[in-house]
């Protein structure tokens, strides 16, 4: 073998080159032509291809766009009514409400609800740092305003055990630096020292704790309904298409344990402070185990018992809610007996036990935010506005479409906007939708959210009569409801192997929202998940599947020739598939993949140039028996490769970078005489190429509708290439 052809079969060997055994360099460039002149060319047969006409558009000048933009904010009665009627949904069902039908149903659910409300209202108000009352003021408000906004018919709004807890660190956290960072000092004096300064005058009286907390909570509350009501206003609510199931699964899962570790220390009857900020969880646990000994053995007694009733009767209720017309209220149960029992046995008295204390009755007079506060707490507010939207549009649909109705997302942020906005000033705390609330009303004959008002009344009764008798209630029962009610999160792990065998990546994406949740913070865990997830959708289009197609026999489909057999491959033609968007991410992933399943153009150019040079050296030996010989040896494919059809229908777009690699493969590959087809492209992907000028006017030939057309087209030019060449003519007649 000469030099120059081991030279020339070291470069082919490293790229996988085949170069062309029947055409010498010379001819294969004169034999070159554009496709246009192909279809224009008398002496060989054109090739028909499919027109597709384009829809005219016509832009409209400024006056006429500002003409039709007034017109339209022109107000008349029907636009009126129809805004009003829009913004009100309980105006258009409630006339047409069929008493017959529904009303049972309604009653029942809203009755069921309102009892299952009452001690997980007083319970998670514990959690948020806030005192029992203001749970209950919270579920009763949402309940009146979602069923005047709401477009759900099923969904139960009110206090969310989640959203408790990310307003108890930030209540915690802003009491803490106002000072509040002794133990519980007596109402009538309302005095908390820090060192020796008194914090918290306003309107001349002294703030104590639990009213500075409210006033936190409040705040908190107000901001996440400003921010849920400015999304609406602006239709933002694409947000929460961010939070994806797996993420909210993950991060409800991993605030569940955070939930867990801050109840657990009423279990045990410990007063502990709250630990908040980055490794709070780790924190809790190492407190609790170093006073460990100073374990109330009232307190967890009484709530090993309530655990030992509560635990069974879920699980019953669980199992047995296809037969059962309403379940257990085993919740409203052991807080009516163990209130009995702290009363009468003296608990308080006698072992210390910590208690709720005075519930008083009727309405607080409405009071506004601290606007002070908002600085401190508005960064906040905005994960606890998406989180509480999220969940409730989630849900919303998630119901809508189990019984065939539809809900308005945009009409839903104003609604659990106003649910924020409104109590916010009635002394209440963040809410949204929560699910095991939510299943229970729909399975108790829920039909509209009328069912919300009976939930409304229950709550009412309660503030206005019962709420007193709940003094004794021991603060351990409120935190075994508040645990128990977990159950549902903690039953996702479950649900782990299976979501593994659907999506690895989604599996993944729930681990690091959890752990990051629990072990972190709520706010960074959300944050983090969110992040790790929009980074999982980058890897999946940096390291897309790649694949090189054949044709199913009698059929006109291409499919990937590694995942299905019998596949039948065009001679020459090679055709490659890229499953997604090509932009400035994974251009180069796009080049490299192309150049391996096909060939690496930029190499057998160099090959050629190589050859081309020692042929003016070494006259003795021509460039066609080097290439025959090189050919023989080292192609892997013995047919020429003379077109690469690339289908676009799995490209869903295209930016600047990944049009200049299209044009950079085209040119590649056309200096060594093989064609660049575009087969099934978008209308998208088609104007971007347009726009950035990928083929001339007259080159639209270079884009086809389906693969099989470019491939038909591929087949019909080389034929008529072969015989011009046989006939000493090129296709271009010249």
């Amino acid at each position: 073998m000469s030099s120059e052809n081991k030279d020339q079969n070291d470069l082919s060997a490293e790229g996988n080159i085949s170069l062309p055994p029947d055409i010498p360099l010379e001819a294969q460039k004169e034999t070159s032509t554009d496709f246009k002149q192909f279809e224009t060319n008398d002496q060989c047969k054109p090739y028909h291809r499919i027109h597709v006409e384009l829809q005219e558009k016509s832009k409209p000048s400024i006056k006429q766009f500002a003409i039709r933009k007034l017109k339209s904010c022109q107000c008349s009665p029907t636009k009126a009514k129809n805004m009003i009627l829009g913004f009100f949904p309980v105006l258009q069902w409630l006339p047409k409400y069929d008493l017959k039908k529904n009303l049972l149903g309604d009653m029942m659910s809203g009755l069921i609800v309102g009892i299952l409300l009452v001690p997980q209202s007083i319970a998670y108000s514990l959690l948020a740092g806030q005192e029992p009352i203001y749970g209950l003021y919270t579920s009763f408000f949402a309940s009146i305003i979602y069923f005047l906004f709401g477009t759900s018919r099923h969904i139960s709004v009110g206090i969310f055990g989640v959203l408790c807890l990310m307003i108890g660190e930030v209540v915690d956290r802003e009491l803490h630096k106002a000072g509040y960072d002794t133990a519980d000092i007596s109402p009538s004096l309302g005095i908390v020292s820090n060192g020796s300064t008194l914090v918290n005058h306003t309107l001349d009286r002294i703030c104590d704790k639990s009213c500075y907390a409210i006033k936190i909570g409040s705040t908190v509350t107000f901001m996440a309904g400003i921010y849920q009501v400015a999304m609406g206003f602006f239709q933002v609510g694409f947000i929460s298409v961010y939070l994806s199931d797996a993420l909210l699964s993950g991060f409800v899962t991993g605030s569940s344990f955070t939930i867990l570790t801050s109840q657990a220390k009423y279990l045990l009857g410990l007063s502990l402070p709250r630990s908040n900020g980055v490794g709070s969880l780790i924190s809790t646990w190492i407190h609790i185990f170093r006073n460990i000994h100073k374990t109330n053995f009232c307190d967890l007694i009484t709530s090993f018992l309530c655990l030992l009733v509560l635990v069974p009767t879920k699980e019953f209720n669980e199992y047995f809610k296809s037969k059962l017309k309403a379940p257990v209220p085993t919740e409203l149960i052991v807080v009516v007996a163990a209130t009995l029992a702290s009363h009468f046995g003296k608990l308080n008295e006698n072992y210390n036990s910590s208690i709720s204390g005075h519930i008083p009755t009727g309405f607080m007079p409405p009071k506004a935010p601290d606007w002070n506060l908002i600085p401190n707490v508005a960064v906040d507010a905005i994960a606890i506005s998406i989180i509480g939207f999220a969940i409730t549009v989630s849900l919303s649909e998630m119901f809508a479409k189990k019984h065939g109705y539809t809900v308005k997302a945009n009409q839903e942020m104003y609604a659990i906007g106003f649910c924020n906005i409104i109590p916010s000033f009635f002394h209440c705390i963040t809410t949204s939708a929560a699910l095991a609330k939510t299943l229970v009303k729909e399975s108790t004959g829920c039909q509209t959210q009328l069912s919300a008002v009976v939930t409304a009344l229950v709550l009412l009764l309660v503030l206005l009569i019962i709420a007193p008798l709940f003094f004794s209630l021991q603060k351990c029962v409120l935190s075994v409801i508040t645990i128990v009610n977990l159950r549902g999160a903690f039953c996702k792990f479950r649900d782990l192997p299976k979501m593994w065998r659907l999506s690895k990546m989604d599996t993944v994406t729930w681990f690091v929202t959890m752990f990051s949740s629990a072990l972190i913070s709520t706010e960074i865990g959300l944050l983090i998940g969110v992040c790790f997830s929009m980074f999982c959708v980058i890897i999946r289009t940096q390291k897309p599947k790649i694949s090189l197609l054949g044709l199913v026999e009698e059929s006109e489909i291409f499919e990937s020739l590694s995942a299905y057999k019998n596949l039948q491959t065009k001679p020459g033609i090679k055709i490659f598939r890229f499953v997604a968007p090509l932009y400035y991410i994974n251009k180069e992933c796009f080049k490299s993949a192309l150049y391996q399943k096909t060939l690496n153009p930029v190499l057998v150019k160099a090959a050629q140039k190589k050859a081309a040079k020692r042929k003016l050296r070494e006259e003795t030996v021509t460039f066609s028996e080097i290439q025959n010989e090189v050919s023989v040896q080292l192609s892997h494919d013995p047919l020429e490769l003379h077109t690469i059809v690339i289908d676009c229908s799995t490209i869903q777009f295209l930016d600047t970078a990944g049009i200049h690699t299209l044009k950079e493969v085209r040119r590649d590959y056309e200096a060594i005489d093989i064609r660049v087809l575009l087969a099934q492209c978008n209308p998208s992907v088609r104007d971007s190429l347009t726009r950035g000028e990928y083929c001339k006017k007259e080159e639209e030939n270079l884009l086809f509708f389906s693969v099989s057309e470019a491939v038909a087209f591929a087949e019909e030019f080389q034929n008529q290439k072969r015989v011009c060449v046989l006939n000493g003519l090129s296709p271009s007649g010249d």
